[in-house]
């Protein structure tokens, strides 16, 4: 197909025409289409992301590599970019300053070519991963899409076009620079790669995720499925391939400045709630449940909070919260699931998440309330010997400050993983009065070390009674006092002086 052209009259007056062909001005059918579907275009999703007048385009002129099959003039037309949108900017630049601040963005583009990978669509990602890398800037990516592209012709020169370094790249800034996917609509085979990569991966509740598409599916002969029967939010999100579900596109964008904010730096200003209110948080029984999240939210900076993967392994609660503008890494054990013990997928929960806060500079507090890893033939199932080992791995590897506050529970393996392996390792280890410790639950270690002398006892209203008060015995030897006494923990502290004992600590170790 001839594509020549004549050199132009007016060289200012083509470069604006084409430049504006590409934004969503120029492209009033595709902008109506997307909206018909409730979603956002990709340049509304880069303006929201970014702060206003900061982007720095890369490859906007490029156009899909199909020119043996269709005129210059028609793929300008309907490929603009080349499907994907790639770029420096400034994200958050008004509270952490523009040095702070700069970051590398991408955004699919599903109205061209359905948000398929091609040829320069390659070509561009290659080059601002290149650029993000060399500058250690974080990037954004927004991963719409269906996968490759079978349809660029143009390349003459490649069989099965595996040598491409897109996915080495994208993957090897891991533990270099944050990197902050978001889903949404269907995002299939490469694009769900590029989001599985990413350390925080958001998505839209209208978000189907996985790693081939239909097409490909039923290629491979294994049957023919629907688009939204492939990877729905319901089921990533509990398997912990979504770290958080966002209602759309706008509250995603919100969530992806939010989450990059926590990289960026402290806050100046802030809020707290009145810390007298911690005490009465946990209930006087220790048989008792509570709400750790209402922990959470009066002790962090009011509104920081922000959790990470609820819908899986949910024994423990991660995210990032600040307290007194210091940026933090969460972890929190949950003792309404699972009574708070950790299972497997929580252990490989946590361990992820402190490897993403160690590799990054964010200090990390726990809030230990558990009886221990969970155990038995179902946990075992579940690989629980490596998952849990692996959570000592990633304590014993931090490289940021640790405090660990004993909320309540401190049992066993489980309580020494969530203060990163011992607890000698925390730069600061406190407990609230109501704070006990032992080996292994205490119910248990009454039933296995005194199981003889209960046995003994025929009568069940005498074992009760028995049980009881060597229960109480044991519970006296490991009250958070007693663990103090004998230095195995910090201090015992009323938990309206959490708040300002932790940013004291995180403070000195500080420098």
């Amino acid at each position: 197909m001839n594509n020549s052209a004549h050199p132009p009259d007016d060289p200012q007056a083509e470069l604006s025409r084409l430049l504006e062909a590409t934004r969503d001005r120029g492209r009033p059918e595709a902008v109506a289409a997307r909206h018909a579907r409730g979603y956002r275009t990709a340049r509304e999703n880069l303006e929201d992301l970014c702060d206003p007048g900061s982007f720095v385009e890369y490859g906007q002129l490029a156009v899909a590599a199909q020119r043996q099959r269709r005129s210059l003039e028609d793929l300008r037309g309907s490929t603009p970019a080349d499907g994907v949108i790639t770029g420096l900017a400034t994200i958050n630049a008004e509270r952490f300053g523009p040095a702070a601040s700069q970051a590398a963005v991408i955004v699919y583009d599903y109205t061209v070519l359905a948000g398929t990978q091609g040829w320069f669509h390659h070509k561009k990602l290659d080059r601002i991963l290149d650029v993000a890398e060399r500058e250690r800037l974080p990037v954004v990516m927004y991963t719409e899409g269906g996968g490759g592209r079978p349809g660029d012709t143009d390349v003459s020169t490649q069989i099965a076009g595996l040598d491409l370094p897109t996915f080495a790249r994208w993957a090897g800034l891991a533990g270099r620079v944050p990197r902050i996917a978001v889903a949404n609509g269907f995002c299939f085979a490469g694009n769900a790669a590029l989001f599985g990569c990413a350390d925080l991966r958001l998505a839209t509740r209208s978000s189907w995720i996985g790693m081939a598409g239909p097409a490909m599916i039923e290629g491979g002969g294994l049957g023919r499925f629907e688009p939204t029967a492939i990877g729905p939010v319901d089921v990533q999100s509990r398997n912990g391939v979504i770290d958080r579900v966002c209602a759309d596109e706008a509250e995603a964008t919100v969530c992806a400045r939010a989450l990059l904010g926590y990289f960026q730096g402290a806050h100046a200003r802030y809020d707290h709630a009145d810390q007298a209110a911690l005490a009465g948080l946990l209930p006087v029984d220790r048989r008792y449940s509570y709400h750790v999240r209402r922990v959470i939210d009066t002790l962090a900076d009011s509104g920081t909070f922000m959790e990470l993967g609820a819908g899986f392994g949910a024994a423990i609660v991660t995210g990032f919260i600040r307290i007194e503008g210091r940026p933090l890494g969460l972890l929190a054990n949950d003792c309404r699931v699972l009574g708070g013990a950790i299972d497997a997928n929580a252990a490989e929960k946590a361990a992820r998440f402190l490897r993403l806060c160690s590799a990054h500079g964010v200090a990390v507090l726990t809030l230990c309330d558990t009886p221990g890893f969970m155990v038995g033939p179902d946990s075992e199932k579940q690989a629980a010997v490596r998952h849990m080992s692996d959570l000592f791995v990633a304590g014993a590897r931090l490289e940021v400050p640790l405090v660990t506050i004993f909320l309540r529970k401190a049992y066993g393996l489980g309580a020494m993983a969530m203060a990163g392996g011992s607890f000698a390792e925390p730069v600061y280890a406190a407990a609230w009065p109501s704070g006990e410790f032992g080996g292994m639950g205490l119910e248990g270690a009454v039933r296995l070390g005194y199981r003889k002398e209960l046995e003994a006892e025929g009568d069940p209203e005498k074992q009760e009674r028995l049980f009881n008060s060597l229960l109480a015995g044991l519970y006296a030897k490991g009250r958070a006092i007693e663990a103090a006494t004998h230095l195995e923990i910090d201090a015992v502290i009323d938990p309206a002086d959490t708040r300002r004992l932790v940013s004291r600590a995180f403070a000195a170790a500080a420098g």
